[in-house]
């Protein structure tokens, strides 16, 4: 698992529980809209230090941040060391989603993006991210910015969004 990944428009830190990573992942969090807790079903260890990881995540990035909670290797499931039902406790307790995933079969894995993508997605609509300020970690396309310019215009005519 890669250290970060870029998904679209959308800045999302994948950590794979490595402590080598540590230290260069925190300047990942800064300015990203979500990120991808990952544990290895296999290993407990990994799931061990999600604690640590979360803490990390929480200090150094937004509040508002989207984090997905990933359990990985399911292809691995005779080796299995963390069930699922601990995974979504710990996603629950945490307000985090949780998913299970195989990045050698590709199983959840684009919908761990895309679940990732929704939730940011239902942050911005409920205001808790600006689009005005990129270091929120989204930063908008020419259409979106259009869209967002066209927003403004038709608060200030009272000419609603829908209409225009």
């Amino acid at each position: 698992m890669s250290v970060s990944t870029h998904y679209d428009y959308l800045d999302l830190p994948c950590q794979a529980g490595q402590e080598s990573f540590r230290s260069i992942t925190r300047s990942y969090y800064r300015g990203a809209a979500g990120a991808l807790l990952v544990y290895d079903i296999t290993r407990r260890d990994t799931f061990n230090h999600l604690t640590t990881w979360l803490e990390d995540a929480r200090q150094h990035a937004s509040p508002n941040m989207a984090i997905m909670l990933i359990g990985n290797k399911t292809d691995l499931e005779s080796k299995r060391k963390v069930s699922k039902e601990e995974g979504e406790q710990f996603a629950r307790e945490n307000g985090l989603v949780f998913l299970e995933t195989s990045a050698k079969t590709a199983e959840n894995v684009e919908e761990a993006f895309i679940n990732t993508a929704k939730h940011i997605y239902t942050k911005i609509q409920s205001g808790e991210f600006d689009l005005s300020n990129e270091s929120n970690g989204i930063k908008l396309g020419p259409q979106g910015q259009a869209s967002q310019q066209a927003g403004r215009a038709g608060e200030q005519t009272g000419v609603s969004k829908c209409c225009q």
